[in-house]
């Protein structure tokens, strides 16, 4: 396994990336999370009859302003211009539970991976916030990258197809 660990220097010390050479492009990011609980839990969030409010529109706000954040809350992560960030919530009765579908768009010389994760994470989060009240076994996960597009390395897949 050839590769190194980026934010790594030669002596092991944590750094920041220097992307100032990396070309520009467009950046494309896909991420997902989902919260299971239990099926009344469920149809309280979809009724919008919630105690703290809209728990839907909520969790996608924060989503939203998580991308936006990023690099406050990950260590040596560069701030993005973002283009765009969608945070997508079905709910999957399979579950029972909420399925949260992040994307996140840039033109830069980085990739967008985890403006694409946070805000799945911290959308899982809020919706996990507002509904604990009722139901605290909720749980969340898997969180992961899906796809992600751009860059040198180009396209990516999370079940290596295309």
């Amino acid at each position: 396994m050839g590769e190194k660990l980026t934010h790594l220097d030669d002596s092991g010390a944590a750094h920041m990336v220097d992307v100032g050479g990396k070309d520009l492009t467009e950046r494309v990011a896909v991420a997902q999370s989902s919260v299971s609980m239990k099926r009344e839990t469920l149809d309280l969030v979809l009724s919008g009859n919630s105690k703290k409010g809209d728990v839907l529109a909520t969790a996608r706000i924060a989503g939203i302003m998580a991308a936006k954040k990023t690099h406050d809350l990950i260590p040596l992560c560069h701030p993005l211009a973002l283009t765009k960030v969608t945070v997508d919530i079905i709910a999957d009765e399979n579950l029972p539970g909420l399925r949260i579908e992040t994307l996140a768009k840039v033109v830069g010389n980085t990739g967008v991976e985890m403006e694409a994760l946070t805000a799945a994470s911290v959308a899982a989060l809020t919706i996990y916030d507002m509904a604990k009240a009722v139901d605290r076994g909720m749980t969340i996960g898997p969180t992961q990258l899906m796809q992600k597009s751009g860059g040198k390395s180009g396209e990516w897949f999370a079940d290596g197809g295309s």
